[in-house]
């Protein structure tokens, strides 16, 4: 099993990329291959499925994306081709926050999600995405996002993460920023 697979992106295609790392090219089928670009080199977060008859790559641009499809995969009902076009189309936050919710509607915009494997998904997920894995929660994507763009690292926004007590998003910011420099 592969957690990445880093190295440069040589092939785009509509739902996969080819992923170049030392000479061997790794067909990756990804959520939305053209947030990739040709000639870029990178870390892809990969999963390996494996049937009778063939051995597929999954791919996706962060760890959260990753965990989320793991997620959702587990789920009775709805294998690989279901969940990927969910990440393609959906936001982390959006998808676990309808699951927390309870928004059927919101789940079965997603192709070939029905009212079954809507209620599936629900009665699987709900409570264990949004668990002391501060990185899942949904309020704190927005803040990660803002962190990381302003260039921290992963590891120093875990520390703080548990420590925010403020509500709105600038607020929150304001006080990550703080802890942080200390």
């Amino acid at each position: 099993m592969y957690g990445y697979i880093e190295g440069k992106v040589t092939e785009i295609e509509s739902d996969s990329i080819i992923l170049d790392n030392h000479g061997v090219g790794y067909l990756i089928y990804t959520a939305n291959s053209y947030s990739f670009s040709e000639g870029e080199t990178g870390k892809v977060y990969v999963y390996q499925n494996v049937k009778e008859d063939e051995i597929t790559l999954y791919g996706f641009k962060t760890k959260e994306e990753k965990e989320l499809f793991l997620k959702l995969i587990s789920v009775k009902g709805l294998g690989c081709k279901m969940a990927l076009p969910m990440i393609a189309l959906g936001s982390i936050s959006g998808i676990i926050d309808a699951i927390e919710k309870e928004n059927i509607l919101y789940l079965k915009k997603f192709p070939k999600i029905g009212d079954k494997v809507a209620r599936q998904i629900i009665l699987d997920l709900k409570g264990k995405l949004v668990s002391n894995n501060v990185v899942e929660k949904p309020q704190n994507t927005e803040l990660i996002n803002a962190l990381k763009s302003l260039g921290y690292k992963m590891s120093d926004i875990h520390k703080i993460l548990p420590q925010i007590k403020e509500e709105d998003i600038e607020n929150q910011i304001k006080e990550a920023l703080k802890l942080l420099l200390k």
